[in-house]
C-alpha cells in the first residue's frame, strides 16, 4: 500500500521467468497490470480485474488484514470482506485500466528489495530498513 495505490509484485502462474507489477487505485479503483517488461496483462481487458489483480488481493489480507486494505481502498467499512475474492467482487466492472502504469518504480524497489536477501544476516541496521526490529534479522 503505497502511492495511492495497492501495489505489488506477482509471479505469473505459466512462466517461471516473468513476473506482474499490479495495482489497485485507492479511490478509483482503477486497475493495472504489467509485466516487468512494462507489456500489458492479456488477462486485463475491459476493466475485468485479472488473476495477477486477484492474488495481489488476496497478499495484501494475509498481510496487512481485510479491514486495513479496505479502509485503504476506500471500500463501504460496513462490508465484511475477509479474502482477496471478495475485493476483486466489489470492484466496478466498467473500472477504467490505467493508462500510465507504475510497472517501472514498482519493479525497481521490488529488485532492491531482494537484493537484500542476498546480504549476510547481521543485528545491524540498514538506513534503508530502518522500521523493521533489528532483533528479527539474527532469529
Amino acid at each position: 500500500m503505497a502511492d495511492g495505490r495497492l501495489q505489488g509484485v506477482v509471479s505469473s502462474g505459466s512462466d517461471i521467468e516473468r513476473v506482474y507489477v499490479s495495482s489497485i487505485a485507492a479511490a478509483t479503483h482503477e486497475l493495472s497490470c504489467r509485466t516487468n517488461n512494462n507489456r500489458p496483462c492479456g488477462g486485463l481487458s475491459n476493466g475485468a480485474p485479472c488473476n495477477h489483480i486477484t492474488l495481489l488481493a488476496e497478499e495484501a489480507i494475509v498481510q496487512y488484514g481485510a479491514e486495513q486494505v479496505v479502509r485503504f481502498l476506500r471500500f463501504d467499512p460496513d462490508v465484511e470482506i475477509t479474502i482477496g475474492h471478495q475485493i476483486v467482487w466489489m470492484l466496478d466492472r466498467n473500472v477504467q485500466v490505467a493508462s500510465v502504469s507504475p510497472a517501472a518504480a514498482v519493479f525497481s524497489r521490488f529488485l532492491r528489495h531482494l537484493s537484500y536477501l542476498e546480504l549476510p544476516g547481521s543485528v545491524e541496521a540498514l538506513p534503508e530498513l530502518h522500521w523493521f526490529p533489528a532483533g528479527a534479522v539474527a532469529r
